[in-house]
């Protein structure tokens, strides 16, 4: 194997020929990082597509992907990039269409049917009108869904909730409600400790001690320890001073007793032993 990706063929050439076959109809082509994209006029989008799909030496038979772009500065500030594959000569190429919310973008669903989900998605993210899809609908949105949320100037916390209501027992659409703890929240993990001074903290006149919710510091600990526990007295260590004090109960050592058990059943003979 002599990479470890599949290596396209390259683009030498590749814009000389879209030149010569599209003409007017591009309005300006780059080659960047290894991919070649081309800015084509909106109406004429469906031939052009056609064109790059038939003519020899293009042969962009298959969609790959639709995107959207927002461009908010621009007059028309949406692009619409169609992402196509030529099988038959291993290469790639991208084309850009732009508009605005008002125009539309002629619909390739004729020339490659997998297309109406994708302009289905770009018109729910961005609301890019397509003309000549029949079922442009939201596709990813819930029903009732307000705006497009891909837009650069869609607000991050959307303007409607999404809820169960339990007075009307059906899901309910409310305004947008931010906690004031969410919008001044530090990001600072309680574990870690806070420099600064919480709210109510300045009522207490000692640190907290241990196992409190707030953590504190290992000095503040100590203080407050000291503080609040009296020191106790020295344990004296255990010590024997005399053999009384053992445990055994006698003052002197025990004397020594017999190593032969005595055994009541032997009675001895005074003279008349064995080995007597």
């Amino acid at each position: 194997m002599k990479s470890p990706a599949p290596a396209y063929v390259s683009n030498d050439g590749v814009i000389l020929v879209a030149e010569r076959t599209l003409g007017a109809k591009m309005l300006s082509s780059l080659e960047a990082v290894n991919e070649v994209s081309v800015i084509v006029a909106r109406e004429s989008l469906v031939e052009t597509m056609l064109l790059l799909r038939d003519t020899p030496g293009l042969e962009y038979q298959q969609l790959m992907e639709i995107a959207g772009v927002d461009y908010p500065e621009r007059p028309d500030r949406f692009e619409v990039v169609y992402c196509l594959l030529s099988l038959t000569r291993n290469h790639r190429i991208r084309v850009h269409v732009r508009t605005d919310e008002i125009n539309p973008v002629p619909s390739v669903t004729g020339i490659w049917p997998v297309a109406g989900w994708l302009e289905r998605e770009v018109y729910d993210m961005y609301g890019v009108l397509f003309e000549g899809n029949l079922d442009l609908r939201r596709i990813l949105t819930d029903y009732g869904f307000v705006g497009h949320p891909q837009r650069k100037d869609f607000p991050l916390t959307g303007y409607v909730e999404l809820r169960y209501s339990e007075e009307t027992k059906r899901v309910a659409y409310e305004p947008v409600k931010l906690a004031q703890d969410f919008r001044t929240f530090d990001f600072m993990s309680p574990w870690e400790g806070a420099e600064y001074i919480l709210p109510g903290d300045e009522k207490a006149a000692l640190p907290e001690a241990k196992g409190a919710p707030r953590p504190v510091k290992a000095d503040e600990i100590q203080k407050a320890d000291a503080a609040q526990s009296p020191k106790a007295a020295p344990v004296t260590p255990k010590t024997t001073e005399t053999a009384a004090q053992t445990g055994e109960g006698r003052a002197e050592p025990a004397p020594k007793r017999s190593r032969k058990p005595k055994d009541p059943d032997v009675v001895p003979t005074k003279g008349k032993g064995q080995n007597q």
